[in-house]
């Protein structure tokens, strides 16, 4: 019998030299479930999805499930990288579902997304080295997902790891800036930004930020545009709310 890291070295190896390795091994992914779900790939250097990249959004759910989870602070991926352990939201009708996520699991259920599977890379319960690696599968339709699919995107996830620890490697206390793309690095310098201005902890600022976004119904990435290059500054927060 093959072992887990066996299969994993062997996808690695099929996609390395692919022009863009992660979408080319989510691609894959998504082929080999039994199961039709859209793949997508965060990496994150903290729990919140602040400061993180989105390696690949492959089918049509991911991009707007992968978008509103990083919008909105919340989802089975921010609970995943949080808790270094899966979470298999089968329903985002189901009431405890709800009640963990509200806003996301209505939103998510208005873009047609009605079940989420977050693995996180590393052992579960165990703290994993930053930045994380976060794999997403959505579903149209609720429902558990076969063992055989989750073992599948597990394997992948591994894959996606030893393709990372293939490329340039950060700087210790660097993680977080080297593994961003600028069109993400802006929502943390933002986040600093705004920390300074109203004396909040960089929690508290993104905290407003997103809620910014959100009552405008803007994506946050834009509005940390705005913030850093346009010079816009945000009302201060309602001390009560803090």
């Amino acid at each position: 019998m093959t072992s887990p890291r066996a299969v994993a070295v062997e996808l690695a190896a099929l996609h390395l030299d692919r022009a863009d390795p992660a979408r080319s091994l989510m691609e894959a992914c998504r082929t080999a479930l039994s199961r039709d779900c859209s793949v997508g790939l965060t990496l994150a250097a903290d729990a919140a999805l602040a400061q993180r990249v989105c390696l690949a959004a492959v089918g049509p759910l991911a991009d707007k499930g992968e978008i509103l989870q990083i919008n909105l602070g919340e989802g089975p991926c921010v609970q995943a990288l949080a808790r270094h352990a899966p979470v298999l939201a089968c329903d985002l009708d189901d009431a405890s579902t709800i009640e963990a996520w509200p806003v996301f699991a209505a939103q998510a259920r208005d873009h047609g997304i009605r079940a989420v599977f977050a693995l996180p890379a590393g052992n579960p319960g165990h703290a994993a080295a930053q930045p994380g690696l976060v794999l997403c599968l959505y579903r149209d339709r609720p429902g558990l997902l076969p063992a055989a699919d989750l073992d599948t995107a597990g394997s992948h996830l591994r894959a996606a790891e030893l393709l990372l620890l293939a490329g340039p490697a950060p700087h210790e206390g660097d993680a977080a800036d080297a593994w961003l793309m600028s069109a993400d690095a802006v929502v943390h310098q933002a986040t600093g930004m705004i920390s300074q201005r109203h004396a909040l902890t960089p929690g508290q600022a993104l905290a407003l930020m997103r809620a910014h976004a959100h009552s405008r119904h803007a994506d946050l990435t834009d509005l940390a545009h705005a913030i850093v290059h346009r010079g816009l500054h945000l009302p201060p927060p309602d001390p009560a709310g803090l």
